[in-house]
């Protein structure tokens, strides 16, 4: 039967610990698929927040959502934001800080989309950083790497040392790669501890 994706493995940490009424944020909407994956989970009493630089991910996301509205199922309230995802503790409301019970990354670029617009290292990790301390005890964070692409590697290698450089009390950590392609998607992922989070900044 073999393994499951990873993004089916990301979406399963995060039905885990996003339940009916929960506030969680897409840090990269594209086509909209985390998004609506998010808003179904948290259910009509839920809050989705989901942040992409393009317009034309804006655009898809919101169409995939009216769809699904459209056939009756019951989303959470989803506020998209035309903005980098570095900037969401900006955009979240101030009394959402550290009650949010997921954030997804999917990092990379958007297929069809605007030739060049990639996600990159600097504003990645300003952005998990912001999610890190967004995130409620119990929390999770998500994030899918694409080192097969041009700029990608660097990406996923900083994404990964900046995983692997939490500190243990602050957060628990995973790794979910197929090590036998190595420049397949792979994911990594960590669940907050403690209220109190350290900086990873140099």
């Amino acid at each position: 039967m073999g393994f499951v994706s990873v993004l089916t493995m990301a979406q399963r940490l995060v039905a885990e610990r996003l339940g009916s009424g929960g506030l969680a944020v897409d840090a990269t909407a594209g086509g909209g698929v985390d998004t609506l994956f998010l808003a179904r989970a948290a259910g009509l009493s839920g809050r989705v927040y989901a942040f992409d630089v393009q317009a034309a991910a804006i655009a898809r996301t919101r169409a995939r959502l009216a769809e699904a509205a459209g056939s009756g199922e019951a989303l959470a309230k989803v506020e998209l934001i035309h903005a980098g995802h570095e900037r969401m503790a900006e955009f979240v409301p101030e009394e959402a800080h550290g009650q949010l019970r997921a954030i997804m990354f999917n990092l990379g670029y958007l297929p069809g989309a605007e030739a060049g617009v990639i996600t990159v290292p600097e504003t990645t990790l300003a952005a998990l950083e912001a999610g890190l301390a967004l995130l409620a005890p119990g929390g999770v964070l998500t994030a899918v790497l694409y080192p097969g692409h041009a700029g990608g590697e660097d990406e996923a290698d900083a994404v990964a040392a900046w995983m692997a450089g939490i500190p243990a009390t602050a957060a628990q950590t995973i790794l979910y790669r197929f090590s036998q392609k190595p420049h397949a998607p792979y994911l990594v992922a960590l669940e907050r501890k403690t209220v109190g989070v350290a900086s990873q900044s140099p």
